[in-house]
C-alpha cells in the first residue's frame, strides 16, 4: 500500500477533547495536545501536505495551523465533501491518495469516500465503524499523530521515528 498524498484533519473532537470553554467574558478556549505537532512533523518529513477542515471558525485554530505550517485551512466548512472534492480535484488527486480523521456525523461522507480514515477511539461506536486505521486514542490525547504514525506503519514504510527527530537538517 501507498502512502497518502494528502492528510486532512477535523480539530473538535481529533486535536481537541471536543470540549467547549468559555471563560466569564465569553472568551473561548482550546486545549490542543502537543503530540498532534509530531504529526504534522513526520507528514511534512515524508512531504505529504496537510490540511484541516472544520465546521469551526475560529481565531485559536487559525493560530495553530499558522504555528504548525499547515498546508490548507478550511474553517466554517458545512459540507466538509465538497470542500474536500474541491481541493482533491485541484491537487490532481483520486480519494484513494487522501487520509482523513473525524470523529462525528458531520465526518461519515469523508470517511466513506478517502482512502486512509481514522476515527478517534472516543467516538460514537457508530462513527468509528467507518475507520479504516485502527486507533486507540481518544481526541485531544495526539490522536492525529497516532493516525499519521499508523499510517506510516501500515504502509510498511521503513521510518525510525526517533530518527525522524533527531534530523535536524
Amino acid at each position: 500500500m501507498k502512502l497518502p498524498k494528502l492528510i486532512l484533519t477535523d480539530i473538535d473532537g481529533v486535536w481537541t477533547d471536543g470540549g467547549m470553554y468559555y471563560d466569564q467574558t465569553g472568551n473561548e478556549w482550546k486545549k490542543f495536545h502537543t503530540y498532534d505537532s509530531a504529526g504534522v512533523i513526520i507528514a511534512r518529513k515524508l512531504q505529504i501536505p496537510v490540511g484541516i477542515i472544520t465546521g469551526e471558525d475560529t481565531e485559536i485554530v487559525r493560530r495553530r495551523a499558522e504555528k504548525l505550517r499547515i498546508d490548507y485551512l478550511f474553517q466554517g466548512v458545512k459540507d466538509k465533501l465538497s470542500v474536500a472534492r474541491k481541493l482533491i480535484e485541484e491537487l490532481q488527486l483520486s480519494w484513494d491518495d487522501v487520509a482523513y480523521i473525524g470523529d462525528d456525523l458531520n465526518d461519515v461522507e469523508l470517511l466513506r469516500e478517502v482512502g486512509f480514515a481514522g476515527v478517534p477511539f472516543g467516538a460514537p461506536e457508530y462513527i468509528r465503524c467507518f475507520s479504516k486505521i485502527p486507533l486507540e486514542k481518544k481526541g485531544g490525547e495526539g490522536v492525529f499523530r497516532e493516525f499519521v504514525e499508523q499510517i506510516v506503519k501500515t504502509c510498511d514504510v521503513k521510518l525510525d521515528f526517533v530518527d525522524l527527530f533527531l534530523d535536524r537538517q
